[in-house]
This record gives structure tokens, C-alpha cells and sequence, in this order.
């Protein structure tokens, strides 16, 4: 509000002024025309031209001090403004450039260690399915082990329940063939003797 104010004092100044030059310059005039001579044929009088002259360095003085300057004052201040904004902007430009290439560096950093990581969880995977897959050989083969010993058991056991049947079946046949009823005694021989034809000791 106070800078509006501020301009148009200077303009009320100069009218002013230039309301008293004319009061002058007329006064002057009749004065002239009073006294009369070359100057009164000419319209002209020195205190005129002298009041026109000291009336136009006020009106200079008051325009450059209170209109031309603020104006050329404010013109400087944005031009300092743009300049510092397009210096700020370049430097912000340079800044940003900057943080691309350290993003980017970053990022080609993280990916290296990134393919680390999974390589080694690859070759740490591969080691430990090695080791499952010999331990689950290993275990495969024991309990094949195992079992084989156990068929050998229990083919061994019923080969021997097996002979021994065949022993008494063929004591028991043998006692009819002969139709005898035989004692125990050569029941006891004959069930030794068909046991050594069928183990072949």
C-alpha cells in the first residue's frame, strides 16, 4: 500500500512544479509585454527560458529519483534473481546427475552381490543335495544289507524247518513202507539218515 503511495508523490511534486513554473512564466510574460522589445516580438524573456530550464532539471531530478531509479533498482534485483535461479537450477542439474551415477553405481553394486548370493546359495544348495543323496545311498544300501541278512536268516530257518519235516515225513513213510511199526531207536537213525541225504553231509 505505501509503495503506490510513493510513486505518485513524485508525479504530484513535478506538476507542482510545473503549475508554479507556468504562474511564473506568465508573469514574466506580461512583464515582457509591459516593457516591450525584441523579445516581446519573439515571445521570448530569459527569466521564461531560465524557469523552463531550472523547471525541467527539477522534473528530470524527481523522475529519475523517484520513477526511473526504483524501476531500474527492481529491474536489477529480478535480473540478480533469475541469474541466481539459473545458477541454483544448474547446480541442482549437476547435483542430480551426480546422484544418478551413484544410484546407478549402487545398483550395478547391489546386483554384483545380489549373483554372489545366489551362486553360493546354488553351490551350497548342490553340496548339501550331495550329501543328502550320499546319505540316502547309504542308508538305502544298509538297510538293503539289513534285509538281505535277514532273508539269509530266514531262508536258513525255514530250509531247516523244511528238512526237518521232510525227515520226519520221510521216517514216518519209510515206517510204512515197511509195514513195521519201528522203535524209537531206528526211528532216531532213519530221520538222522535221511537229514544227511538232504543237507549232503
Amino acid at each position: 500500500m505505501h509503495r503506490p503511495a510513493r510513486c505518485i508523490a513524485p508525479f504530484l511534486i513535478a506538476m507542482l512544479i510545473n503549475l508554479l513554473a507556468s504562474a511564473e512564466v506568465h508573469a514574466a510574460a506580461e512583464h515582457a509585454a509591459a516593457s516591450g522589445g525584441l523579445a516581446e516580438q519573439f515571445g521570448l524573456s530569459l527569466n521564461y527560458v531560465a524557469m523552463q530550464v531550472v523547471s525541467f532539471a527539477i522534473l528530470s531530478f524527481v523522475l529519475y529519483r523517484w520513477g526511473i531509479k526504483p524501476v531500474l533498482a527492481t529491474m536489477d534485483e529480478r535480473q540478480h534473481k533469475i541469474e541466481s535461479g539459473l545458477k541454483y537450477a544448474e547446480e541442482m542439474k549437476a547435483k542430480l546427475e551426480q546422484a544418478n551415477q551413484q544410484s546407478e553405481e549402487i545398483l550395478r553394486k547391489a546386483a554384483t552381490e545380489a549373483q554372489g548370493i545366489v551362486n553360493d546359495a546354488r553351490k551350497t544348495a548342490k553340496e548339501l543335495a550331495d550329501r543328502q543323496t550320499q546319505d540316502t545311498a547309504a542308508q538305502t544300501a544298509a538297510m538293503l544289507a539289513k534285509a538281505q541278512q535277514a532273508i539269509e536268516l530266514e531262508r536258513g530257518k525255514m530250509i531247516s524247518e523244511v528238512r526237518g519235516e521232510i525227515a520226519r515225513l520221510v521216517t514216518l513213510t519209510a515206517g510204512k513202507v515197511l509195514t513195521k511199526e519201528l522203535s524209537p531207536d531206528e526211528k532216531s537213525r532213519y530221520t538222522q539218515s535221511a537229514t544227511r541225504e538232504l543237507t549232503g553231509v
